[in-house]
């Protein structure tokens, strides 16, 4: 049982003066190409979390070997890779929490986000009993419908508001994954 639970963007940051020239650039793909074709400075988590991952699939989409002289590979969760970024004036992929989080004590800007190919989707999956019995069956069902229930997803959409102007999530129990494609 697999049910959508929330999802939130990855965002391309970098230094305001945006030597690249992608700001405001609608496609990842397309930005990509930009900082490859610039050799700028480029750091990644290196560290194959979900973030790390997203990137490396658009580097190899876009058709780009990062080359090391320009690509750095941090191995750093993600608020201390934007620390290193700030500090190298260099681009970075994160995702839009981190940022927002992050943001009074650095001085990155926003400069490619709402490429749906920058989705960062959440699921809670109820891993099938069947499988082994060690598995909690009702406890995984009850967390499962904890994290769609009506009022889980109110909280959801307000998190973040308070703090950053903006919520860290949007909850999507009941939508479909041909819905996100619209977000």
């Amino acid at each position: 049982s697999r049910r959508l639970v929330m999802h939130n963007d990855f965002i391309i940051v970098g230094p305001a003066s945006d030597p690249a020239g992608i700001k405001g650039t609608t496609s990842a793909l397309d930005a990509m190409k930009k900082l490859a074709a610039a050799k700028v400075p480029f750091y990644s988590r290196g560290d194959n979390s979900g973030t790390d991952q997203l990137e490396k699939k658009l580097w190899k989409t876009a058709g780009i070997t990062p080359d090391k002289a320009w690509y750095f590979e941090a191995n750093l969760g993600m608020g201390d890779l934007l620390r290193v970024a700030f500090d190298k004036a260099a681009y970075s992929i994160t995702d839009r929490a981190t940022y927002l989080a992050n943001q009074k004590t650095l001085s990155l800007d926003v400069l490619v986000q709402g490429d749906p190919a920058l989705l960062n989707v959440y699921h809670v999956i109820q891993v099938n009993p069947q499988l082994s019995s060690k598995i909690n069956a009702d406890g995984a069902k009850a967390f499962a419908d904890f994290m769609v229930d009506p009022a889980t997803q109110l909280l959801i959409s307000k998190f973040g508001v308070d703090k950053y102007g903006q919520p860290l999530f949007f909850p999507d129990a009941g939508r479909t994954e041909a819905d996100l494609g619209s977000v």
